[in-house]
């Protein structure tokens, strides 16, 4: 009996594949955009042009032979990293991506689109955020608008992750994608069942039997510890690595804080949209308060994880990044806050710490002693302030930071190129009573050894001074942590000054004239610039939070310590760098005859007999700005004319104990977040 013929079908698939398998190309295009390559550097990997990788991602064509393989084996690399990518904050949200909604269910939308890049991905097609009205209007980037018709808690959150379409890329290649934000008007917060006002005014969150809680439990969604507050966030946990996460900004509850936000929240919502889609896009997603939105840019630049290979197994696992701060640390004993453990540890409760036991690197407070003021000075009209820009800000930009934990040294040589905090005496160094010491807040003397940060003790040498530390806690590894941040957010500032009218390099004429107008220029894009501002020291603050809540004891470990942004260590030498920079163009003044009557932080009061800076302001023979003074512009360690007071006035407060910087605009600087 002859022999049954081969299945030719079973042949074909005993041959197995004669193709490398290939994503499809709009995976190509994610894995890409989210491993942040372009697709001139895949063409250069791959010995192709630019357009091939294009024509790749868009499905107008495919790699063959070898250049497949090459291909094939580079995303494949690609999506093993990423997903190797553990999360580092809090173990929150691992929200994945939804798919990308069929041509018919996709929301409709009116106006133009957002800008979009050369290869825009896909999946955040229509920008980070919206601002959802009552009507179901969802007004996102652009002036696009989408049809919400949510009108419960976990719809609005299923709506967002399979139909809306909103997110935005990480700002490096080993950080997170930021999750879609939507932001609730007092209309919408209605129609999804939220009262208009929170019960509990002190813990700012629903209470758990809530029916909107109860609801979003029931969907089986989660919330993360702090509930549901102005900042919420409602998510399931991942799915294969991927984040199933939406945040939501209730907006009648103090979302946006009119200290940092101005009258942000009262603009109509098309508005609202469009400044928070720009301060998205220059700074990041809104998390919270622009404090914590400060705080969690560093981490967005700097992630503390990156994928790395390990040897034994070949596998991708999660390891530190370089130049991040990659976990928690405790602070040395000086650089604690009075509540921390390592304080409680050495010092009994409700001890007051004395300067050798406690680094007290804080801005500037000072008034000078009325008996002080010359004759000359007494004959001036005016009392002028000039503010510095962005000041601590430019404190940050190029400054060398510990990264890890604390090494204590005894009487060992100063190096200025050691972060960490000295217990020096400086109480000998002799100056100029007409300005405020640079080494201590209140402008006083020191009166005994203290401790202090490198910025400051570096001062002093850079003074002339001899130094000779008693005992040190240093750092070793160090770097310029926050150099990408200062970058980000001074360029969000110019762009946005440039907006209202005001860039670099204008004359001086024309910048104080412009200064004077730019609040009255688009009420919205001032709000986004109070907000830049207030990210810039709400994050330095925030490196240094304290506990919070009724029920915290002295003593106990707090949530803020077990991130590793908790660094107060990094806060003390952001501001030591910046009042010494305050203190180094003071003393270039003083050097003409030129002293402050007052300082506050990074305001300067002098008294000049007319009522703008360039009155008092010296300048060189050919009409300079004097080298290594203030200098009036725009720029970050620049300054603005603050306000100006009459001699009087000033005169009043400084034999009240008062400080003029403080209320020179005709507010108070400090309610201002100025």
């Amino acid at each position: 009996m002859a022999a049954a013929a081969p299945d030719p079908v079973d042949a074909l698939l005993r041959s197995g594949p004669r193709r490398t398998h290939l994503p499809e190309p709009a995976e190509r295009s994610r894995l890409r955009t989210a491993y942040g390559l372009t697709q001139a550097e895949i063409a250069e990997a791959l010995q192709v042009t630019r357009t091939t990788v294009a024509g790749w991602e868009a499905g107008r064509s495919e790699p063959q032979g070898a250049t497949r393989a090459a291909y094939a084996k580079l995303l494949e690399g690609i999506a093993g990293q990423l997903t190797a990518d553990a999360p580092q904050s809090e173990p929150e949200p691992q929200p994945a991506p939804a798919p990308a909604p069929a041509p018919a269910a996709r929301a409709p939308y009116a106006g133009r689109r957002p800008a979009e890049p050369d290869t825009p991905d896909a999946r955040f097609v229509n920008g980070p955020l919206a601002v959802l009205d009552g009507d179901g209007s969802a007004y996102a980037a652009g002036g696009l608008v989408l049809e919400c018709p949510a009108s419960d808690v976990p719809s609005l959150v299923e709506w967002t992750l399979t139909e809306a379409r909103l997110g935005a890329a990480r700002l490096h290649r080993n950080g997170k994608d930021a999750d879609p934000l939507v932001v609730l008007t007092p209309a919408a917060a209605e129609r999804l069942g939220l009262p208009l006002e929170l019960a509990d005014r002190r813990g700012l969150r629903l209470p758990p039997d809530h029916a909107v809680v109860r609801r979003i439990t029931r969907a089986g969604w989660q919330l993360t510890q702090r509930g549901f507050g102005p900042w919420a966030r409602v998510f399931r946990p991942a799915e294969g690595g991927r984040r199933q996460c939406v945040q939501l900004a209730v907006l009648p509850w103090g979302a946006l804080d009119a200290r940092s936000w101005g009258g942000a929240a009262d603009l109509p919502a098309p508005e609202l949209a469009r400044i928070l889609a720009a301060y998205a896009s220059r700074v990041l997603t809104p998390r919270g308060s622009t404090a914590v939105s400060g705080l969690e840019l560093m981490t967005a630049l700097r992630p503390p994880t990156r994928p790395v290979k390990d040897p034994s197994t070949g596998a991708w696992v999660s390891g530190p990044n370089p130049g991040a701060l990659t976990g928690p640390v405790d602070p040395a004993p000086p650089e604690a806050p009075d509540e921390h453990p390592v304080v409680a540890a050495l010092h009994p409760r409700g001890h007051q710490r004395t300067p050798d036991q406690v680094l007290d690197e804080e801005a500037y407070d000072w008034i000078r002693d009325p008996e002080l003021l010359t004759d000359t000075e007494c004959a001036q009209p005016y009392a002028v302030g000039v503010d510095v820009n962005m000041a601590f800000a430019a404190a940050a930009n190029r400054l060398t930071v510990g990264l890890g934990e604390p090494v204590h040294v005894k009487a060992p040589a100063f190096d200025r190129a050691l972060p960490g905090c000295w217990l020096v005496d400086l109480s000998g160094i002799d100056l100029d009573p007409r300005l405020p010491s640079p080494f201590t807040p209140h402008g006083d003397r020191p009166e005994g050894p203290a401790w202090y940060a490198t910025p400051t003790v570096a001062y002093a040498v850079e003074l002339g001074h001899a130094v000779a530390p008693m005992e040190a806690y240093v750092r070793p590894g160090h770097g310029p942590y926050l150099d990408a941040w200062y970058t980000r957010l001074r360029d969000a500032y110019l762009a946005t000054m440039g907006e209202l009218g005001v860039v670099p390099g204008m004359p001086e004429a024309d910048f104080l004239a412009a200064m004077e107008r730019h609040k009255r220029t688009d009420p919205a894009r001032v709000a986004l610039l109070s907000a830049i501002k207030a990210t810039v020291k709400g994050g330095i603050g925030k490196l240094r939070e304290r506990p919070q809540g009724a029920g915290y004891r002295p003593g106990e470990r707090w949530p803020a310590l077990e991130r590793p942004t908790w660094r107060p260590d990094i806060r003390a030498a952001v501001i030591a760098t910046a009042r010494v920079n305050m203190h180094r163009k003071m003393l270039r003044l003083a050097a003409v005859g030129l002293h402050p009557i007052a300082v506050l932080s990074d305001c300067a009061v002098y008294l000049s007999d007319g009522p703008g800076p360039t009155d008092f302001l010296p300048y060189t023979p050919d009409g300079k700005p004097l080298p290594g003074g203030f200098r009036l512009g725009v720029s970050p360690g620049m300054v603005k004319h603050e306000g100006t007071q009459t001699l009087m006035w000033a005169a009043e407060l400084l034999e009240d104990g008062h400080n003029p910087a403080r209320h020179i605009k005709g507010t108070d600087a400090a309610a201002d977040g100025e």
